[in-house]
């Protein structure tokens, strides 16, 4: 008899949202745009102005919901997670949706290079219809103490390794935001170490949990939100996420990443999450949802430790968790 153990941080189904209802709202999106094909995202509502993406990857959502992937959280609300949002480039405040629509996004070409069989330049439409898509509800830890639960859309980074063909001495992936000066302000702010740049281990890009997003909430992802193609390491505070990603580099040496190199002191590589470890200025025991303002405890490895714990066996001597 198969018995099926309960992980502690799962939601039962009928909390979560219905696919029926992300189906039925994609038809009324599509019902509008038949009959208005010339608008522009400028001139929609301003909640479905924020929810554009790539035009050309819509009729890939919503996707399947994966179900071994759920929290205990309630979704954030869809309004708040798409209008909260850190991305430097457009602003060093909360408040850059507006902004982030002047990004362009189409056409989004995706290099591959490094340590790799082959470099590849491939359009972003054609890499994400290779991919096997799905959604996961994750929890969300931003580093500055706040949180959100999201059901992203998109496909394990392991797939994108695999298709990458990395050689035997690849050892991390970097990894790179857009950077169009005539579409992001914050570029012009020189003292930052533009572009943004991230990394993993392949351990870490190779795990499980480890996720290249493409929508949110059944739809494409917005701009906001790091169209067309963001990093999800739903372990890891949220500035490890990298938004709106160009080029992935498989490397033998350790990428120094944006926030390490301006403060490695309070923004280490790993970024694990952990609640017994402050950052120099706040502590990390406790997290507000962004839902309600409540103030939670926080999880070590904001509760994925089964998944992720093992990667970091033996590396006692390393800034895991800040």
């Amino acid at each position: 008899m198969l018995i099926r153990r309960k992980k502690g941080w799962e939601i039962p189904e009928r909390d979560a949202t219905p696919q029926a209802v992300y189906q039925n709202r994609r038809q009324f999106l599509k019902g509008i745009a038949a009959g208005s094909i010339g608008a522009t995202a400028a001139s929609l509502p301003l909640g479905s102005a924020l929810a554009q993406g790539s035009a050309s990857t819509a009729d890939l959502y919503p996707v399947s919901r994966n179900p071994a992937y759920t929290v205990d959280r309630e979704l954030t609300e869809k309004a708040k997670a798409l209008t909260y949002n850190n991305f430097y480039e457009f602003g060093s405040h909360k408040s850059i949706s507006q902004a982030a629509q002047a990004m362009n996004i189409r056409p989004w070409t995706v290099k591959i290079d490094g340590l790799v069989e082959k470099p590849i330049e491939i359009d972003f439409e054609e890499l994400v219809r290779k991919m096997p898509l799905e959604e996961r509800v994750y929890r969300f830890r931003c580093v500055e103490a706040w949180a959100m639960t999201v059901p992203w859309s998109g496909f394990p980074m392991k797939a994108l390794v695999d298709f990458a063909k990395p050689l035997s001495g690849a050892k991390y992936v970097e990894m790179e935001t857009a950077s169009q000066k005539e579409t992001m302000p914050g570029l012009r702010q020189f003292w930052y170490p533009w572009p943004y740049i991230e990394g993993l281990s392949m351990a870490e890009a190779t795990n499980e949990l480890t996720m290249i997003a493409t929508g949110i909430y059944g739809e494409e992802l917005p701009k906001q939100n790091g169209a067309p193609l963001r990093l999800v390491t739903p372990w890891k505070y949220g500035f490890k996420n990298i938004k709106s990603i160009v080029r992935f580099t498989f490397t033998d040496e350790r990428p120094k990443s944006f926030w390490e190199d301006i403060n490695s002191d309070e923004y280490g590589f790993w970024a694990n999450v952990n609640p017994e470890v402050p950052h120099p200025r706040w502590s990390q025991a406790y997290e507000r949802l962004l839902n309600n303002g409540e103030s939670v405890p926080t999880r070590i490895y904001n509760g994925y430790g089964e998944y992720v714990a093992d990667i970091y066996k033996g590396m006692e001597n390393e800034k895991l968790f800040m």
